[in-house]
């Protein structure tokens, strides 16, 4: 069940929104195209605002508001709420009928029509781009939803992409995502075989899972979340196996706890590995590099590097390719670690994302920072 808003915009002169006669003639107009789909339109409501009008229609349970904005725009709301058994009041057919014919009549410069938005439902079907733009997913149920002591964690199902881990409503990986996987661990390019590597993060299971299938060493994972691990062990092991059941092994280790706690203890046991993962949180989204997670990020990379080899490597994701601006603030703060350091940089189109990922690849060094 849930509340269902279908929104329609028109671009007119604003000669037109700003005239009384004109703007009755409008609402008649869009009252007499709307009673073709809604019975017994009546308005109930209507006033001046400071920088247009709004007129309130009702069909029964079904609210339309019809705003108008004194630079030139009309906007038409239509609401209703709607059980999962129910047919939609006006299908998506005849929403883009009601718009075109509108734009006709009304003599627009351009219109726009979407299809119906679902709000209040059980299965919150809306997550976010990087850069913050708003994706439908085709999500129809929810396999898991708890909160821990650290953060909101969903496993849901798509229809195209499989089961998805979902965290504080940000999409993480989902059992179509092996792309990110590979592309994080540079598979056929980096050699794990006989290697130490420790994981920070990961709690999906995933990239430890990749990683031992190239016979490394020793592979060391720090999650602090239990809930997640236990999650993902019952509803992702598709991408994860039995390593989340197990939890240890000859050749891998899972230790349940803060990172930099361990950080610090390899530190004093001057422990180090050929390969850390950084999978943990992405690059933010802000004006400038400030704030906690940008500490946070500057912390686990000053740490990784002391426990790396010499020729170790910290492997990392970034963040989406629309969002520049972020991406440069952290390669400055690559350019300010001591020693120096080098990267390299790719991206890979991951589908539970649905846009290009950036994924970093920083060795000790100097030199021109180059993109794979």
């Amino acid at each position: 069940m849930s509340a269902n808003s279908v929104l329609l915009d028109f671009s007119l002169d604003p000669t037109r929104i700003s005239d009384e006669v004109s703007r009755k003639d409008i609402v008649k107009l869009c009252k007499e195209h709307l009673e073709k789909y809604l019975d017994s339109l009546k308005i109930t409501y209507d006033m001046l605002t400071e920088d247009g009008y709004l007129c309130v229609l009702s069909s029964g349970p079904i609210i339309t508001t019809i705003r108008f904005f004194n630079q030139g725009l009309i906007t038409i709301n239509i609401e209703y709420y709607r059980a999962e058994c129910e047919a939609p009041k006006i299908s998506f057919e005849q929403i883009k009928s009601l718009e075109t014919n509108l734009r006709l009549k009304l003599e627009a410069k351009r219109s726009k029509h979407l299809p119906p938005i679902k709000r209040g439902s059980n299965v919150d079907v809306y997550l976010t781009s990087s850069d913050e733009r708003v994706i439908e997913y085709d999500i129809d149920k929810v396999l898991y939803d708890k909160r821990s002591d650290f953060q909101k964690i969903q496993i849901v199902h798509s229809k195209s992409l499989g089961n998805m881990l979902v965290l504080d409503e940000l999409q993480n990986i989902a059992e179509a995502d092996l792309i990110y996987t590979e592309t994080l661990m540079r598979r056929g390019i980096e050699n794990y075989k006989g290697k130490e590597i420790c994981i920070l993060g990961g709690g999906d299971g995933a990239l430890l899972y990749e990683l031992l299938k190239e016979e490394p060493k020793h592979v060391v994972m720090l999650e602090i979340d239990e809930l997640v691990m236990q999650a993902c062990n019952k509803y992702m092991n598709s991408i994860c196996g039995d390593v989340l059941e197990r939890r240890k092994a000859d050749d891998f280790e899972i230790i349940v706890g803060d990172c930099m706690v361990y950080l610090n203890k390899y530190m004093k046991e001057g422990r180090q590995f050929d390969y850390v993962f950084g999978d943990l949180t992405d690059i933010p989204i802000s004006d400038t590099p400030t704030g906690e997670i940008w500490d946070f990020i500057r912390t686990i990379l000053e740490a990784s590097f002391k426990v790396l080899k010499p020729d170790g490597r910290f492997m990392t994701h970034g963040n989406g390719v629309s969002c520049p601006e972020s991406l440069q603030m952290y390669e400055e703060q690559l350019g300010k670690l001591t020693p120096a350091v080098t990267y390299t940089k790719c991206t890979a189109f991951v589908p539970s994302f649905m846009e290009e990922w950036v994924f970093y690849q920083v060795q000790r060094g100097s030199g021109a920072a180059a993109s794979v």
